[in-house]
């Protein structure tokens, strides 16, 4: 054998050690952003699947893939639905994660693999009986609008913007008018993203008004006792301003991400963190906070089975938000910063429930006042963000160069749940309307969710 030969013999065992290292270190210890992808990969392929009823390969290429990090276009999922689980990794081998879906607490992810403790919690299906054959919100039957203006606004899809898959609008207590994009119905429970946190500040409210919590309560976590984050309160975590260390961007391996999708036990994350601000001073928007407001509710009941079955028996039952499932962790926390499923219409009656004041049908589901209480801007927030887990005039999209809403021509009443990817429900009490939007709009498409609103209003005065 000549030395070129010899050469290329010599190099092609090197590469062929090199690939064997790096497999076996990508096999044995992945990078946490391989992990992570494979987390939300599994995650989000669970939920659709057992949640909303769609094609796993469809909300893998679609929901993950496309409009996510490169690194998600090589991640591949397999389905078990005999077992109700999802798995995931890179090339469907490396840093494999999964997800496991429960009755009633929807898909968890299961980074540490155990299975039977995640499955542990679980909570009586949501009901199965008809919704009754009467007109929205007693019902599911809807008389749309005959004014073309109404029409007009929900055809443009510069004001439905891309990406949606619902928009219900609801005026004076009755739909006018909805739009759903292919593949979606007025049957298909739809993810709310953050918009679960204002669900969350309701189911707070339930809490409160039967005496179970308070909005002063401090000494919230025995790990807090030993310093400054005993004074924490209720409030200043509604509020979003209780000065704890918490990284809210997405896209990398960061707070909220490793939370998410690399943490079983996501309060008890979210709790570890310091204080990095003075107590009620600096807004810092977090997820962390509101899964430890939901722990801490939680935790107000000594039967944990009773505190799993709080929201559909206090909120969602009540209000007629029959698709409503709030997805618990792995350790049966659940995550009320980001995991709420529902249908359009049933977006829409918690809106209607907020323009009520926490109103329903003249029963008073939250204590009276609590609605306008959430609407009041938290100190720290410089208006932006209300006590209890809503958006107002300006909002974040003001930092992101949209202007304010009364810039966009939105009323000055008007008050917000958002979400991740141009989720949103907009509140106007005085002009009795609310206003659904949903669908996989990034952030960097520039859809300014205002507009619609703003349009809408328009068309209606």
């Amino acid at each position: 054998m000549g030395i070129v030969g010899r050469i290329s013999k010599w190099m092609l065992g090197a590469l062929l050690a090199l690939a064997v290292a790096l497999a076996g270190w990508l096999y044995f210890a992945p990078p946490a952003l391989i992990r992570l992808g494979a987390g939300y990969s599994a995650k989000i392929v669970c939920s659709n699947v057992f949640l909303a009823g769609r094609d796993a390969n469809e909300v893998l290429r679609v929901d993950v893939q496309a409009p996510g990090h490169p690194l998600l276009k090589y991640m591949s999922v397999n389905v078990d639905e005999a077992a109700g689980t999802v798995t995931a990794g890179l090339f469907g081998v490396f840093g494999r994660s999964a997800a496991v879906a429960r009755p009633g607490t929807g898909c968890a992810t299961v980074p540490d693999g155990n299975f039977a403790a995640a499955r542990t919690f679980s909570t009586m299906p949501p009901p199965t009986h008809p919704i009754a054959d009467a007109l929205w919100p007693d019902g599911e039957e809807v008389e749309p609008s005959q004014d073309p203006a109404i029409a007009a606004v929900l055809d443009d899809p510069a004001l439905t913007g891309p990406g949606m898959r619902a928009v219900v609008v609801a005026h004076a207590g009755r739909i006018i008018g909805e739009r759903y994009a292919p593949g979606f119905t007025p049957e298909t429970p739809l993810l709310g993203w953050s918009m679960s946190k204002t669900v969350t500040a309701a189911i707070v409210g339930t809490l409160l008004r039967d005496d179970r919590l308070s909005l002063d309560q401090n000494g919230l976590f025995e790990a807090w006792s030993i310093d400054e984050r005993s004074e924490i309160t209720v409030a200043d975590l509604m509020a979003m301003s209780s000065g704890l260390e918490f990284n809210e961007d997405y896209g990398d391996v960061t707070d909220v991400t490793r939370m998410l999708y690399l943490q079983p036990d996501m309060a008890e994350f979210a709790l570890d963190k310091p204080l990095a601000h003075p107590l009620g001073e600096f807004f810092s928007y977090s997820s962390g906070t509101t899964v430890m407001l939901s722990r801490i509710w939680q935790d107000a009941f000594d039967d944990g089975n009773a505190a799993l079955a709080w929201p559909r028996e206090r909120l969602f039952g009540p209000i007629g938000m029959n698709s409503a499932v709030m997805e618990a962790d792995a350790r049966g926390t659940f995550v009320g910063s980001s995991y709420v499923y529902a249908t359009a219409r049933d977006w829409a009656r918690f809106g209607e429930f907020l323009r009520n004041d926490g109103n329903w049908q003249g029963k008073q589901i939250l204590p009276e006042g609590f609605v306008a209480w959430m609407r009041e801007p938290a100190p720290a927030s410089n208006g932006e963000y209300g006590r209890g887990q809503v958006w107002l005039q300006g909002s974040a999209d003001e930092r992101n160069g949209e202007g304010s809403d009364q810039q966009a021509g939105v009323p000055g009443d008007t008050f917000w749940a958002l979400g991740h990817d141009g989720q949103s429900v907009a509140v106007i009490p005085s002009r009795e309307l609310v206003v659904v939007r949903l669908g996989l709009t990034p952030s960097d498409l520039g859809y300014k969710r205002q507009a619609l609103t703003a349009a809408l209003v328009a068309a209606l005065d």
